[in-house]
């Protein structure tokens, strides 16, 4: 149980369990009021929906899964008002607008957008024989300018989150990934449910860049960082992986590439690093270590090999290729 209560939340898990922590007493105490006066359909409604509510809300607490939540939560809300405006009549069609909006706030605006048609569709087909047709069609216009709003929200916010992620996981010099990113994308592997593929791991290094800092300056020893991953993204496909792991070492993740692939890789950009003239009459260098990324190992286990590949190729001189086999 403390793991549980440690455990770090996220941010659509605590939004999910606000939603729901607001919706069981402002519905409660309606359903309670109609079991008093007798109601008791519209009391069994009310009750219901509290009650999937809270398990759905007890389910979330205990495994932190969303997305199926987030549905069934959803579809609770949604029933529950159809189902009390067909019972109640008019007189709760109120109760439609926060139904809807919620909706956007657990789920993706397309999912959202869909439940409240479905719902909107059921709706009209209730009033129509109660409600002045002026008067439905007065309605069914608001209901669905609240949804394109909140939709079109819901979406700009998508977008904008989506963009600074990607900012948050990018190394400002070079436009790669950083360490960030690079600790997210190793953790896909380990939690991937699908068959294992197998990939390396290269982690290179410039040598002696310390010097070109010296010599040169900071700004040309930027440039050269720049130019290093353009060089690389030249060499690597759309489904490799650069990160910055820090300073002056870069982190390739070679997916679906076994050792005797990565080494082609390594062995390849080391040559075009040393042929490419980066810095006019002053050679750059770097030295690769390659390993392979086992299933049965950790990923620190994996950067570890890599890691103890580049110190040998070090050792050996430099501009060198290391494999751990």
């Amino acid at each position: 149980m403390n793991a549980i209560n440690k455990r770090k939340r996220s941010k659509e898990e605590i939004i999910l369990l606000l939603m729901c922590a607001l919706s069981i007493p402002s519905i409660l105490p309606f359903g309670i009021y109609r079991l008093i006066q007798h109601t008791w359909l519209s009391a069994i409604i009310d009750l219901v929906i509290v009650g999937g509510v809270s398990c759905v809300m007890a389910y979330v607490w205990l495994t932190g899964r969303v997305k199926v939540a987030s549905l069934l939560a959803t579809i609770f809300y949604s029933f529950g008002m159809v189902a009390a405006i067909y019972v109640k009549g008019i007189n709760l069609i109120y109760w439609t607008y926060p139904t809807m909006i919620s909706a956007f706030f657990m789920l993706r605006p397309n999912i959202a957008l869909a439940i409240n048609a479905v719902s909107l569709s059921a709706l009209v087909a209730i009033l129509i024989s109660q409600v002045p047709l002026l008067n439905l069609f007065t309605i069914t216009i608001t209901f669905i300018l609240i949804n394109l709003f909140s939709y079109i929200f819901s979406h700009r916010t998508a977008i904008q989150h989506n963009e600074l992620h990607r900012e948050a996981e990018r190394d400002f010099l070079t436009g790669v990934g950083n360490r960030r990113a690079l600790e997210r994308h190793l953790a896909k592997y380990v939690d991937s449910a699908g068959e294992w593929v197998e990939s390396s791991v290269l982690l290179l290094d410039i040598d002696h860049f310390k010097r070109v800092n010296d010599r040169f300056g900071h700004a040309v020893g930027d440039a050269v960082l720049v130019s290093l991953c353009e060089l690389i993204r030249s060499r690597t496909r759309t489904s490799d992986k650069i990160f910055r792991y820090g300073g002056e070492e870069f982190i390739i993740i070679a997916h679906a590439a076994d050792l005797r692939s990565a080494r082609g890789l390594a062995d390849d950009l080391r040559s075009l690093v040393a042929g490419a003239a980066i810095i006019e009459n002053y050679p750059i260098t770097i030295s690769i270590g390659v390993a392979c990324m086992e299933e049965d190992q950790a990923p620190s286990e994996w950067l570890a090999r890599a890691d103890q590949m580049l110190y040998l190729a070090k050792q050996s001189g430099r501009n060198a290729v290391m494999v751990a086999e």
